[in-house]
């Protein structure tokens, strides 16, 4: 057993790290209450002090896993998401989560899958290249610009599209930059357009 520091209160916590099938043998069923807490873990039971960070932890995972599929489905996540998932154990956020990021993945790949209904002229397929590698889910700038084509959502908005550029479908990207280009050229693009 190795004891960290005191914290606050001066409380000291001992984090158990013999693997989980040595340290169940003669210790407390309490501890064993949640095989994904182990998994997320490392393997190892940890002393309670340390679950409370572990399931901060799995809340903000869950979070963003939330906020994520939100945004590729062109909403918003709802009002007060860490309030609620505050009050679910430690075990419900993991699967939860696990759940969320599946469908992003299917969500993702469905639209990355799709084919573009629109013929990219070479111009454009340089632009995408440089401004997000290609990328339909990019996002840069600190989230101001979104997308393929690295749209503002003001630029997005001017040429017809709604929501978020990054959770369109590559089709849509394709079809609103070539309906910008076609309208302001590549002065849009003032790096990757030279």
């Amino acid at each position: 057993m190795q004891f960290k520091k005191p914290l606050a209160g001066g409380v000291a916590l001992a984090a158990l790290t013999a693997p989980v099938s040595v340290a169940l043998a003669g210790h407390s069923p309490k501890l064993d209450h949640d095989a994904a807490l182990r998994t997320r873990l490392g393997g190892r039971i940890v002393g309670i002090g340390l679950r409370r960070a572990a399931h901060d932890h799995a809340v903000g995972d869950y979070v963003h896993a939330e906020r994520a599929l939100a945004r590729l489905r062109g909403r918003h996540a709802p009002h007060g998401l860490r309030a609620h998932a505050a009050r679910l154990s430690t075990a419900q956020l993991l699967r939860r989560e696990h759940r969320l990021r599946h469908e992003a993945r299917s969500l993702r790949a469905a639209s990355a899958s799709s084919t573009s209904s629109v013929a990219v002229p070479a111009a454009l397929q340089a632009i995408a290249a440089c401004e997000s590698g290609g990328d339909p889910h990019a996002i840069g700038g600190g989230g101001a610009y979104r997308g393929k084509y690295q749209f503002s959502y003001a630029t997005w908005a001017a040429v017809g599209g709604t929501g978020d550029p990054a959770a369109a479908p590559v089709a849509e990207q394709d079809r609103r930059a070539a309906m910008l280009y076609a309208q302001e050229g590549p002065s849009q693009w003032p790096v990757c357009g030279r």
